[in-house]
């Protein structure tokens, strides 16, 4: 059985803002990683459940949400990494079963309790641990994104080849607008965290 990752996730604040204002990006952005409903699913209003075929990229596909949730006036958004086997495969991934789900299901209930809107829980307590803590500390930036520096980051990080200039070319801002919303976002530190996170996962699994 191959490793995967589940990534379980919750709208903060989604009663206060029309639903076809978020629903839309993130449907946009989730057929990025397959197909609904055996890839991806939005149930219960504001949940939704997300595989990512290859673990190494959990971090980055949550970033991603964060900045497409954030870039709407009075959103955010709960998620709860879990990395582990697939037992049970289904048409439907909110029927399908194993560790990977487990684990998600069981950090994203803890993320209340914790006072942090992401957290991972894997088969490799000691890294859980670790990453945790960085992920507390990451916080402190992200929680922080305004909509305009999360639509920045969001584009940024789906262009990550283009320079600051292009990317201002793409939004029709400046190079110093682009670089000045990367530099309040952390933008640098955050993708230096997202590539320790690859690496670490990656010694993991292979």
């Amino acid at each position: 059985m191959n490793m995967t990752c589940i990534i379980s996730g919750d709208i903060i604040n989604s009663r206060k803002v029309d639903p076809t204002i978020w629903l839309n990006p993130l449907k946009a952005l989730m057929k990025e990683w397959g197909e609904t409903p055996q890839t991806w699913e939005i149930y219960r209003g504001d949940s939704f459940q997300l595989e990512i075929k290859q673990p190494q990229y959990g971090l980055l596909a949550a970033i991603r949400i964060k900045a497409c949730i954030k870039s709407i006036e009075k959103l955010d958004v709960r998620m709860g990494i879990g990395i582990g086997q697939k037992s049970y495969d289904a048409q439907k991934i909110t029927e399908a079963n194993g560790e990977a789900f487990i684990n998600s299901g069981e950090i994203f209930e803890d993320l209340k309790k914790l006072k942090q809107s992401l957290a991972i829980r894997s088969p490799w307590p000691q890294l859980d641990t670790e990453l945790n803590l960085m992920f507390r500390l990451a916080l402190i930036a992200l929680d922080k994104w305004s909509p305009a520096t999360a639509q920045i980051v969001a584009v940024a990080i789906a262009n990550r080849s283009l320079s600051q200039k292009e990317l201002g070319d793409i939004m029709e801002r400046t190079q110093s607008t682009i670089s000045e919303a990367q530099k309040r976002a952390h933008y640098d530190e955050i993708m230096d965290l997202v590539s320790f996170y690859e690496q670490c996962i990656m010694e993991k699994i292979s």
